[in-house]
């Protein structure tokens, strides 16, 4: 006894003793049920169900009494309930709730009881889940302070669950679960960086990222992440030039060559950033870097290095050389000369086989200092001085031609040209050589600088043999023809020219006729010409141009046929039908066929016939009639080819309700050219598709119910324009289908409204959810927001019990029907429930027995 000091010591104490006595009672057959006793307990209202059929009478009707025995759970399994002795009882890590036993726990069994959540409160998951009344976050569980429910959405299982990352911002640090342990972190060939996740990555997917180089600096910093080592980022090719093995070279970052940032590697120019002067070799040795390499020719065979001792550029390979300083008539300047090492003699040189520097310097191969000494040249001039060896000239383009005479010996240039190699002129050639025909060879013309046939008509013809006439070489003149024997066949023009002998004046009709076809052989005037002399069908405008009278020319308002490209006009009497005894009729249409040029006669009256008229349509028309008129009989009925025309075209120009159809007064308000939306064939139907114009926030500039078919907002469209404060700027604000859809129509996703609910949902005449048909809402005329909090759900909604009072009718709404109301097994009372449920939740109750009379009244 010494050992009962605490009270917790007593109890375990009493229950031992208490436990005794009921198992030597049982054995005695005092207390226990009878099995043999035939007794429907289910009468009673409660079945024996489960371990409840082997428990002992006595258990729950205490002292024999069985009137008033408690038919709940909690009345016997509860620590602190009388009849709770030996019986399994709620503990005191029990989840928190004020639900029956029944619901969870069943007769056979309280083990493995599994909690139904539902009706449980969101946002509250940790007041059972924290590790010791229920299983709460793992060890390895991210970081947060936020409610299960915020990212576990189902009570059946914790696996999927997930934060809602929408609502992360740059400011949100997502390396804090991010890390590989709490969450996926950064993979092994992630780019280095310290930046937040969010800053290159969406908050709905890590691929792909948006990465545009604009979240850190970059500058100096290429080779930070194009190591190679981390995906995407490339790092240097393959074949990269060697930069580093440079010694004294610094390059501090890629970007020290890749100039165009971090849009593109290439151009990467190496020599533009970098001063070498030394070490080519290093990359130009081959092609192995994708530069230039040395090529592949004689002179560089045995390179292996020091290209700069003869390349002097990093710019350009070209004009570089070995250094000629040292090189003397020794030296066998063509070993290198030759064309395929180095430059050889070019295709012209004078043919010799003397060493270069014989004539040309060290430095320059021009000037060269040839000056006819370096080898004989008495009778060799032709061998250089042909024309194919400049700068040795060869002979004149206009030498005379002696190789062609016959029998002419002349062995060399200098048989001629006797001032040897100091000068050519003078060339004498009949003092130097004896020819006594083939005159003509050299003189039939002044071609060769020499005296040729004078321009007369008696030389007119001469084709050679001038010494039949001319028998000195001292004097040409003293001959002329014998017209004693001239006749129709004689060309009396080739000396009658006006120059060797007379001839036509200014005004004399064109013709090609022999002078003796009119004129007599012995006087020129008067002629005999009246049209018969020649040919003159398709000839009229050879004389009647105007300018040989008396054969008048064309009128000053004659039609501009010769300005039309195209047209077949042979002459005057294309048009003009009644041959030379009279110009009139001529008729144009009916002998020429024109489909364009109109407006070369057309444009106005000038020319005699039909101008355009003083209409609208015609007022700017400067030419191409044909593009409306399309015949030449009349000019009525026509319109142009709107075939032709395109997007360019200027259709308010003619389509303006006065040339032609303008718009009509419904018409869509835009400043579009018409054939943007109608095409050239018909208005009807039109192709508008909103892309011939902006139409972002411009929707109600069309879409009023005025200009159909834009259609109008419906007559049950929502009153968004009755709504305070609310900031709609035009359809586009709720309507985000674009022109392709209004539907759906987001009216809470794109405005925040907090008040007004009932303008819209008072009723169903919007389209809308409405108040329901329940009791509740039977008297609400407005004021939604006062219960309902979201925009998203109505579900949820409750008015704000705050303010209620014991004065209050909670029956009212909390009847069943409006509002849950009393369960079943509620007992029986009629005092308002307020009296013992608080405002802020129906369990646990504050019951105490004096909310109302319970004398006599225990049984209920």
């Amino acid at each position: 006894m010494s050992q009962l000091k605490t009270p917790s010591a007593w109890m375990s104490f009493w229950w031992k003793l208490c436990l005794s006595l009921a198992l030597v009672m049982g054995s005695t057959g005092l207390f226990a049920q009878s099995t043999s006793r035939n007794f429907e307990h289910i009468k009673t209202g409660f079945a024996l169900t489960g371990f409840h059929t082997n428990v002992r009478c006595e258990s729950c009707h205490i002292k024999g009494v069985f009137k008033g025995t408690p038919r709940d759970c909690a009345s016997c399994h509860s620590g602190t309930a009388p009849l709770a002795i030996a019986n399994v009882v709620k503990p005191q890590k029990h989840v928190p709730t004020q639900q029956a036993c029944e619901t969870c726990h069943s007769t056979v069994t309280f083990t493995g009881a599994k909690f139904n959540h539902s009706g449980i409160t969101p946002n509250a998951c940790t007041t059972c889940h924290n590790g010791s009344i229920s299983s709460g976050k793992p060890v390895g569980h991210i970081p947060t302070q936020a409610d299960c429910s915020t990212c576990h959405k189902s009570t059946s299982s914790w696996l999927g669950a997930k934060p809602d990352h929408s609502t992360f911002t740059a400011a949100t640090n997502c390396a804090s679960c991010h890390n590989g342990s709490a969450a996926t972190g950064k993979i092994a060939t992630h780019i280095p960086t310290t930046l937040n996740c969010i800053s290159c990555h969406s908050v709905t997917t890590f691929k792909t990222s948006n990465w545009n180089h604009s979240q850190m600096q970059v500058v100096n910093q290429c080779s930070t992440c194009h190591s190679g080592a981390n995906p995407p980022a490339d790092g240097p090719t393959n074949n990269h030039i060697p930069y580093r093995s440079l010694s004294g070279v610094a390059i501090t970052n890629c970007d020290t060559c890749h100039k165009s940032g971090f849009t593109a590697w290439n151009p990467g120019i190496f020599h533009n950033n970098v001063a070498v002067s030394t070490q080519c070799a290093t990359c130009h040795i081959n092609t192995s870097f994708g530069v230039t390499g040395k090529p592949a020719t004689p002179i560089h065979a045995t390179v292996t290095g020091n290209c700069e001792s003869c390349h002097k550029s990093t710019s350009t390979w070209l004009g570089s050389k070995p250094d000629h300083s040292l090189f003397t008539t020794a030296t066998n300047c063509a070993s290198c000369h030759n064309g395929a090492a180095a430059t050889g003699k070019v295709a012209t040189h004078i043919p010799t086989t003397l060493n270069c520097i014989s004539c040309h310097s060290v430095t320059a191969f021009k000037p060269s200092n040839w000056n006819h000494t370096q080898m004989p040249v008495a009778n060799q001039c032709s061998t250089c001085h042909s024309g194919a060896n400049p700068p040795a000239d060869g002979p004149t383009t206009n030498h005379i031609p002696y190789k062609s005479l016959i029998g002419v010996a002349i062995a060399n240039c200098d048989s001629c040209h006797k001032s040897g190699f100091t000068a050519w002129n003078p060339g004498t050639f009949h003092n130097n050589v004896t020819v006594s025909t083939q005159c003509a060879t050299c003189h039939i013309n002044t071609s060769f600088g020499v005296t040729g046939k004078p321009a007369t008509p008696i030389h007119a013809t001469v084709t050679g043999n001038c010494e039949s006439c001319h028998k000195s070489t001292a004097t040409w003149l003293g001959s002329k023809p014998d017209h004693s024997l001239f006749t129709t066949a004689t060309n009396c023009a080739s000396c009658h020219n006006g120059s060797a002998a007379t001839g036509k004046i200014a005004t004399h009709i064109p013709t090609s006729l022999n002078c003796i076809s009119c004129h007599t052989v012995t006087a020129f005037k008067p002629s005999n010409w009246n049209h018969s002399q020649m040919p003159v069908s398709n000839q009229c405008s050879i004389c009647h141009s105007g300018t040989n009278p008396p054969a008048d020319g064309p009128t000053t308002n004659h039609i501009p046929y010769k300005s039309l490209s195209g047209v077949a006009i042979t002459n005057c009497d294309t048009c003009h039908k009644s041959g030379f005894a009279a110009w009139n009729p001529g008729t144009f249409h009916n002998n020429v066929s024109v489909s364009t040029q109109c407006a070369s006669c057309h444009i106005n009256t000038s020319f005699g016939v039909t101008g355009k008229p003083a209409t609208p349509i015609h007022a700017t028309v400067t030419g191409n009639c044909e593009s409306c008129h399309k015949s030449t009989t009349t000019w009525l009925g026509s319109k142009p080819d709107h075939s032709l025309f395109t997007s360019a075209t200027n259709c308010a120009s003619c389509h303006n309700g006065a040339a032609a159809t303008g718009k009509i007064a419904t018409h869509i308000p835009t400043s579009v050219n018409c054939v943007s939306c109608h095409n050239v064939t018909a208005w009807k139907p039109t192709k508008w598709n909103h892309s011939q114009m902006p139409v972002a926030n411009q929707c109600s500039t069309c879409h009023t119910g005025g200009y159909a078919p834009a259609l109008g907002r419906p007559a049950n469209h929502i009153p968004y324009q009755s709504l305070s404060g609310v900031a709609i700027t035009n359809c586009d604000t709720c309507h985000k289908s674009g022109f392709t859809g209004w539907f759906p129509g987001k009216f809470h996703s794109s405005v925040s409204p907090t008040t007004q609910c009932a303008t819209c949902h008072i009723n169903t005449s919007y389209g809308v959810t409405g108040k329901p048909a329940t009791p509740i809402h039977a008297t609400v005329t407005g004021n939604c927001e006062s219960c309902h909090k979201s925009t998203a759900t109505w579900l949820g909604g409750k008015p704000d019990h705050s303010l209620f009072t014991s004065a209050t009718n909670c029956a009212s709404c909390h009847n069943g029907s409006a509002a849950t109301g009393k369960i079943a097994t509620h007992i029986p009372t009629t005092v308002n429930c307020v009296s013992c449920h608080n405002i802020t939740g129906w369990k646990p109750t504050k019951w105490n027995h004096t909310q109302m009379p319970v004398t006599n009244q225990c049984s209920t």
